[in-house]
């Protein structure tokens, strides 16, 4: 049953009479141009109009508009009316869009992948007759400017432009989610038209690539102008949107109910609290302990400083597994993502250096080159899981060098110069270099990764899948059952709740320092430092200054864990703690027993280069004494009175080749470069 419009703008507003009449003073006296209208409410008041709605969407909402304006309220000329909640007969894959649909009011979901600038649209221009004066109004719909063809008074020419009416406008392209994909499907692509407040600063950031969103609107078709002028037979889909969501929020853009914020803080208040929010990060991966409290640290966050002189520190920090193949690296990795909001997989082989940070596309909107965001850029505020971080070529892991410590990513390519914003938590995972850990070997020697990467993940756990009876027993029985009955390990906390308990976290807790937990990760600092002492000259560095800033940022993410404003000692001892086991863990040199960073750090230990050093000196000597051929021999006696063993010698002799310090001039000599 087709209603007519006046019937459409009566009945219209009676329903915003009874249900909507505050909010619209409210809007109104904000200073904002939209009301949103819950689909599902009108539908209940009156299905003739809901369905109106659907069917001609065009009319009906031109004729709501102007229903608006019948009210005495100021403020509501040019007022607009936004929909939202549509029912699950109007929600439709872009891949399923056909012509049938077009003029529809339809739901569409997807990722935004490019988006142009915000320019002017004419939607309507006047005209005047300079014969008869008659003044013409006329309609731009399409995408080419129109002009009156003719007057009344029967002139066919050149009409003078009075006016015209602008409104913002702005073109994104759509691209569907992967998660609604099957396998070998690509994903298609869909441009939307944004108007008017859609366009607004404070919908801008809401519309930023990478946000996945949710648009309603109409679909209409675009004529497409052949190469000769002329239009084509064939014409183009796009959506002229009426209202578009936000369905994936950063931790600051979530929004906390009343009840939400009471359970968040009976967790807080638990004195198991802690230990529950740990346990609820990935139950269903046995064992782990230590990598899942550090986990929840990362996903809390430190804080990030700006000071007066522009020096930036971060406040996310970045965490490596390196783990035997099948402990369950991929699954933690998995699980995060799923917490985690703006969380993004990725994995190894499937990555090049421009997926990563960003890549210069040919834009077809503008015709010249674009930016297209990638993994690290998009993510801001969220997180990156590496997956097989080994597996990448040297070029392309370099690209994540600048992301990981300077939280930015800089491009200057075909006329580009352009520093996009990454503020992005990595969480990595590599396999060893030889597949699986040898355990009597030096851990750091078989990560094969280069040290200037290494160097900027603040945690590295090794993950050694290491046969042991009990362990192995307790690991196979909770496989089985999980397997048996997989809703036994519910988390203890829903994976929801966890969500809005970080979100909460991160909004509201800014922790400082306390004058005990300074003092507490200044004592640990110093001591390592000088707990690094060697006989044979040079100085083992158990820790860098890097470090020190990794524990401030361990240490405020614990205290908000507490959802503390003050970082007390209790989380600079949680702090040192973990540092200490993966220095520990990674960091140990077996000759000295003592803990050293430059093992990880430049993949040369302290020892060695004392060595280096020693076998240096031995060299330029005999340089002296013998000439240019030394026997190597030679060097080794005099090595050995002076407490180098043979295969030492050896080692830092191929280390010299290496770096150009020393040649070969023939087999069983050695010659100073």
């Amino acid at each position: 049953m087709e209603l007519n419009a006046i019937e459409q703008i009566k009945r219209f507003q009676e329903f915003i009479e009874g249900n909507y009449y505050n909010s619209l003073l409210e809007t109104a006296r904000k200073g904002s141009r939209f009301l949103l209208i819950d689909f599902s409410e009108l539908s209940k008041y009156d299905p003739d109009l809901a369905t109106e709605l659907l069917d001609a969407p065009e009319e009906t909402i031109k004729a709501i508009e102007k229903s608006i304006e019948q009210f005495d309220v100021e403020g509501l000329i040019n007022f607009r009316i936004r929909f939202h909640n549509l029912p699950a007969t109007q929600h439709i894959m872009i891949r399923d869009i056909r012509s049938k649909h077009i003029n529809k009011l339809l739901c569409i979901q997807g990722l935004i992948r490019q988006k142009s600038d915000v320019r002017p649209q004419v939607t309507s221009a006047r005209f005047e007759c300079p014969m008869c004066g008659n003044i013409m109004n006329v309609l731009q719909l399409e995408g080419t400017f129109k002009e009156p063809s003719r007057c009344g008074c029967g002139r066919k020419g050149k009409f003078i432009m009075l006016d015209k009416d602008l409104v913002d406008a702005q073109g994104i392209v759509l691209e569907e989610a992967s998660e609604n994909l099957e396998g070998g499907e690509q994903p298609k692509r869909f441009n939307v038209l944004l108007t008017n407040d859609l366009v607004s600063p404070l919908s801008e950031k809401r519309t930023s690539p990478g946000s996945k969103v949710e648009v309603i609107g109409i679909v209409k078709e675009v004529p497409i102008i052949s190469k000769t002028g002329g239009k084509s037979t064939r014409f183009d889909l796009m959506m002229d949107s009426n209202y578009v969501k936000s369905t994936q929020d950063t931790f600051h853009e979530i929004t906390i109910t009343e009840e939400e914020e009471k359970q968040i803080l009976e967790i807080a208040n638990d004195p198991k609290g802690y230990e529950k929010l740990v346990n609820s990060i990935a139950p269903s991966i046995y064992g782990y302990e230590k990598i899942k409290e550090a986990l929840l640290l990362q996903l809390m966050g430190g804080i990030r400083k700006v000071r007066s002189d522009n020096v930036i520190s971060r406040g996310d920090f970045h965490i490596l597994l390196v783990g035997d193949p099948g402990a369950g690296k991929s699954a933690l990795l998995k699980r995060i993502t799923t917490i985690a909001p703006k969380g993004r997989y990725i994995s190894g082989k499937g990555v090049s250096g421009a997926g990563l940070t960003a890549a210069v596309v040919r834009d077809e909107f503008l015709r010249g080159w674009a930016l297209e965001a990638g993994a690290m850029v998009l993510s801001s505020d969220g997180l990156v899981c590496v997956d097989e971080l080994d597996k990448m070529s040297n070029e392309d892991r370099a690209a994540m060098h600048e992301a990981l410590e300077n939280q930015t990513v800089s491009i200057s390519k075909a006329n580009i110069q352009a520093t996009l914003i990454a503020r992005t938590t990595v969480l990595a995972a590599a396999n060893p270099k030889f597949g699986r850990f040898d355990p009597y070997g030096i851990i750091a020697e078989q990560i094969d990764l280069p040290p200037t990467l290494i160097n900027r993940f603040d945690l590295i756990f090794p993950i050694k899948d290491l046969p042991e009876e009990t362990r192995d027993e307790k690991m196979a029985k909770h496989i089985l059952t999980l397997h048996q009955s997989p809703e036994v390990n519910e988390p203890e906390i829903p994976t929801n709740l966890l969500r809005k308990y970080i979100a909460y976290a991160r909004q509201k807790i800014s922790p400082r320092l306390t004058d005990g937990a300074l003092e507490e990760i200044k004592d640990f600092y110093l001591t390592m430092r000088k707990s690094g002492g060697s006989e044979s000259g040079i100085k083992a560095i158990p820790i860098s200054a890097r470090q020190l800033e990794a524990l401030v940022r361990l240490s405020e993410a614990s205290a908000r864990a507490r959802l503390d404003d003050r970082v007390t000692r209790k989380d600079a001892k949680k702090a040192v703690e973990l540092i200490e086991y993966c220095l520990s863990q990674v960091g140990l040199d077996k000759e000295t027993g003592k803990i050293d960073i430059d093992r990880i750090a430049t993949g040369i230990a302290a020892t060695q280069r004392s060595h280096i050093m020693v076998l240096k000196e031995i060299i330029s000597e005999l340089d002296l004494k013998l000439g240019k051929s030394i026997p190597i021999e030679t060097v080794i006696l005099e090595a050995k009175s002076r407490g180098l063993d043979e295969d030492k010698v050896e080692e830092a002799l191929e280390r010299l080749k290496r770096s150009g310090d020393v040649y070969e001039p023939k087999r069983g000599f050695i010659g100073k470069l």
